[in-house]
């Protein structure tokens, strides 16, 4: 009998998504009406976490289902290559017959090993007009879906959407769905605090309103970037439909990392060891293999991918070690829950890690931050879910219980891997040869400095000039 193809995987990863800022997780507003649908056509994953953040580690984690200590990314700025001990999805995927194709992700470690690269405009600057960066992604990730398609292999096709990510400059009309206001009211004084930031505040200049004044704006932005994507990725399943393949195609949606809005003066990015940075989403549709109109409370990791997917493609990869394990039993009903702690690290803008429990969230910082934040924070996440009120001083039993059990964890992960936590040796991650690691939040202050989109673009590529 002729050996049955394999299913085509199509991934969604979307850059920034903050996962209560769609509307199939709860959100007060319809961001997200083509993803809901999808949703329930498929599993939504309800407490899904990038525990290491930014961009450059969630994705390594999530491409290639082991953590920081096996894959020794932790940080923005990560310096060479991924360590070749660690094999990354397509890289898997190729001896099972498999080509691949990455849209939008060159300079990433964990983009290694994809037989295409093909790159499109994702970023924008107010100077230069509304961004649509969504339907530049569909004017190459369309053309290229077809013509693997037309292939005789099984695909791996890898879409790193930009929307939620700053600049927020979704195109007309959705720029003013969510907000029917004056956005640069002379009496309104919310954004005063996050134009006198200054090492964001030249860049938010480049792509904010000149003027602006109202926070709330500026929330509607992202939001209207999030319901313009999610019309454009809407075309992308109506094309899988019209070539007759999406329903025999694995679909992922999931982000590597949530946004800081107005949250704990981190203003408009993805810093902060927060669960408005963690919490991300997960959804996966397969019919047949994956039920329809699920919800899966239990909590897991970006590490769970991988071993998840290669479950329902019916590959065993008995070479290759991963960290996290497949989702599938909590999708059956096996397991309630994956652990519910996991250690956390942050190298963007600042230097921390922490550890976090159902009820409690303990964060240290390995150096002062630019944000002049304690060195030691701890919040009890069911009574205070947004993480407000620092507990570290009126709770010092709690705190240290927390630092021991995630030092337990380090020393644990260290002996297993035979190697250092990455977070530790982080010299220079800022970017600034020489400086070495803050002595004062002051010095951080006066040091950070991000002043366009074009430096960002650069940051998210490895690039630092």
């Amino acid at each position: 009998m002729p050996r049955l193809r394999k299913p085509n995987i199509v991934h969604l990863g979307i850059d920034s998504l903050k996962v209560t800022h769609m509307s199939c997780y709860g959100y007060k507003r319809l961001t997200t009406p083509h993803m809901d649908r999808f949703a329930k056509e498929g599993t939504l994953f309800e407490r899904t976490y990038s525990p290491n953040i930014p961009t450059t580690s969630g994705y390594a984690m999530m491409l290639t289902g082991t953590d920081l200590f096996t894959n020794q990314v932790v940080a923005l700025r990560h310096k060479g290559p991924m360590r070749d001990e660690v094999k990354t999805l397509p890289e898997i995927l190729r001896p099972e017959g498999y080509t691949s194709t990455c849209v939008g992700f060159k300079g990433n470690p964990a983009s290694r090993g994809f037989d295409n690269y093909i790159d499109f405009s994702g970023w924008g600057a107010w100077n230069e007009g509304r961004s649509p960066k969504a339907d530049n992604l569909n004017a190459v990730a369309i053309p290229e879906l077809e013509r693997l398609v037309k292939g005789k292999e099984p695909f791996y096709l890898f879409l790193r959407h930009m929307d939620p990510h700053s600049p927020y400059l979704p195109p007309y009309p959705f720029e003013r769905i969510f907000y029917h206001g004056n956005e640069t009211d002379p009496r309104n004084h919310s954004m005063d605090a996050c134009m006198a930031f200054k090492p964001f505040r030249d860049y938010f200049a480049a792509w904010m309103p000149p003027g602006i004044s109202d926070s709330e704006y500026v929330i509607a932005q992202y939001d209207g970037a999030i319901a313009y994507m999610d019309a454009s990725i809407q075309a992308i399943f109506t094309a899988m439909e019209n070539l007759g393949i999406l329903d025999n195609t694995i679909v992922v949606i999931n982000s590597d990392h949530g946004e800081t809005l107005d949250d704990h003066e981190c203003y408009y990015d993805h810093h902060g060891l927060y669960d408005c940075t963690l919490h991300v989403p997960l959804i996966i549709r397969y019919p047949g293999k994956v039920p329809a109109g699920l919800r899966v409370p239990g909590y897991n990791q970006h590490k769970d991918l991988v071993p998840t997917l290669l479950e329902l493609a019916k590959i065993e990869a008995p070479d290759v070690r991963f960290d996290g394990e497949s989702l599938m039993p909590l999708v059956r009903g096996e397991v309630a829950s994956f652990s519910p702690e996991m250690y956390l690290t942050e190298c963007t803008w600042m230097r921390k890690h922490g550890w976090r429990t159902p009820q409690w969230k303990y964060i240290e910082a390995l150096e002062p931050d630019f944000h002049f934040k304690p060195p030691v924070e701890l919040y009890n996440l069911i009574e205070d879910p947004h993480e407000d009120n620092n507990l570290a001083e009126q709770e010092p039993g709690v705190a240290a219980l927390m630092k021991a059990r995630m030092d337990a964890w380090i020393a644990k992960r260290e002996a297993e891997t035979g190697l250092e936590d990455p977070i530790k040796h982080q010299v220079d991650w800022h970017g600034h040869e020489g400086v070495g690691s803050f002595k004062t939040s002051q010095q951080a202050y006066d040091t950070l400095h991000i002043g366009d989109p074009k430096q960002a673009a650069r940051l998210q590529a490895g690039k630092q000039k």
